[in-house]
């Protein structure tokens, strides 16, 4: 709130009179119609009563909770893999997928590339034998994945221009 100050020589208005300004000014003192009570305590000394006991239904497992295990880093290594191979399975299943949608036909070599890298990941983890042609993490080689990318693009593309030729109905 902003309260205005008088200008020089102007008269400031006494409590109660009246100024004609609206919510600066008082005329009557504030009156509660109940006094203040002081003689009840803050906090009760009562302690907290539950009505049924606080212990679980099950007993803690052997090996959870704070004492258990942290992951060996082998197993932190072979979790990452199955889920880059399962993401690498749903790219491939989602790119034929997308095709099948948009109504894209793709070539004899484009389906079998789908089909022949897919195998390969659930079979051997990876769809390229040779280390010097991928990551070592990787299960697409550089080639595969740039085809894969080729793939989507031509589907993404021939899916636009296919809703774009459609009339409105």
């Amino acid at each position: 709130m902003a309260f205005k100050t008088p200008a020089k020589g102007e008269k400031t208005p006494s409590r109660g009179e009246k100024t004609g300004r609206k919510g600066l000014t008082r005329t009557t003192p504030l009156q509660t119609n109940k006094p203040l009570q002081t003689n009840k305590p803050l906090q009760t000394n009562k302690p907290l009563q539950s009505k049924t006991s606080l212990q679980t239904k099950k007993p803690m497992q052997a090996g959870s909770g704070f004492t258990a295990k942290p992951i060996s880093p082998a197993d932190q290594m072979k979790a990452q893999k199955k889920a880059l191979q399962a993401a690498t399975i749903r790219l491939l299943e989602k790119a034929r997928r997308d095709a099948a949608e948009q109504g894209v036909d793709l070539s004899e070599w484009e389906n079998a590339f789908i089909e022949d890298v897919g195998e390969r990941v659930k079979t051997y983890g990876r769809a390229f034998a040779d280390p010097d042609k991928g990551a070592l993490n990787g299960t697409l080689s550089m080639r595969q994945g740039q085809k894969l990318k080729e793939i989507r693009k031509k589907v993404k593309a021939k899916g636009r221009v296919g809703k774009s030729n459609e009339p409105d109905t």
